[in-house]
């Protein structure tokens, strides 16, 4: 009787029961899938999204900051919306003219041989050689940086003066006394480093924003801006599209204007066509030259 008992202990699975719990272990296995899949689908599209959120909303606040710097009358969007190009600030003051009926170096704007200044409330070092002078930029016909041969931008050349607080500019030449005199009525004037291009374009079979410096000036929005110093960096990688990214309203000749900006963004692991994130900026324009 014991061995009996002892035999009937030792007995297993058979075959058909062990194919039963398994399949029953997989049908409850696909309940629970069923119920927990959305949830875990849930966060993983929200966190992606807020990835995508993020990386949009840096690029936004970034072109923001260098726009809000760019010289009056200098912004111009190219024809679909997909670049937007300006000159970059780094600071700026007030000349020294006859005016102000005191000892100094005038800014003239009669003798093209008088290469120097007195600029007054700025230091010595926020304007360094190769930096350009502008005054008074409305970017109409006589008064237009991107116009050919302007006459209201001159290069800064080497050499300070004693000064540190007003310090004395030295400027290679003197385009300002060429023709009829245009200057400022605040005699103001704006130091500029160079043009900023932000573009979107084609890359590795999607689309990504580029900040593009360090390149000569042209009179129109450069497709493929060149040059031996240019530096290109990545703000956005998965852009949904190019077309109407940028978007301008009165920012030329007029003291204020509007720039819109509107970036979409894919998710990661979706294709070209399909934008999940959008966000839109704007950025007030000072033309006030």
């Amino acid at each position: 009787m014991s061995r009996q008992r002892r035999t009937a202990a030792q007995r297993g699975f058979t075959l058909v029961e062990a194919i039963m719990v398994i399949v029953i272990i997989g049908v409850l296995g696909a309940i629970v899938a069923v119920f927990i899949r959305a949830p875990i689908q849930g966060y993983v599209d929200t966190v992606a999204r807020a990835e995508a959120t993020d990386e949009a909303d840096v690029a936004l606040r970034r072109m923001a900051r260098d726009i809000r710097l760019a010289l009056p009358n200098s912004v111009r969007v190219n024809g679909d919306g997909s670049a937007i190009e300006f000159l970059l600030t780094t600071t700026g003051g007030r000349y020294l003219s006859a005016e102000d009926e005191t000892q100094g170096d005038f800014l003239s704007f009669d003798d093209p041989a008088d290469t120097s200044f007195t600029a007054l409330g700025i230091l010595a070092e926020a304007i360094v050689p190769g930096n350009a002078i502008v005054v008074f930029n409305m970017g109409v016909p006589g008064s237009d940086v991107y116009e050919a041969g302007t006459t209201n931008m001159a290069v800064v050349a080497a050499g300070a003066a004693a000064d540190a607080v007003n310090p004395v500019i030295r400027l290679a030449s003197n385009p300002f006394a060429r023709t009829e005199p245009m200057p400022s009525p605040g005699q103001r004037f704006q130091v500029v480093s160079g043009p900023v291009q932000y573009r979107c374009q084609a890359e590795n079979g999607g689309f990504v924003l580029r900040r593009l410096s360090n390149y000569p000036i042209a009179a129109a929005i450069p497709a493929n801006p060149a040059g031996p110093q240019l530096r290109s960096a990545v703000i956005a990688s998965r852009v949904a599209g190019c077309e109407g990214i940028f978007r301008s309203e009165n920012v030329q000749a007029r003291s204020a204007g509007l720039v819109l900006m509107s970036l979409a963004l894919r998710l990661r692991g979706m294709g070209n066509d399909a934008a999940a994130v959008r966000l839109v900026h704007q950025v007030h324009v000072d033309n006030t030259p």
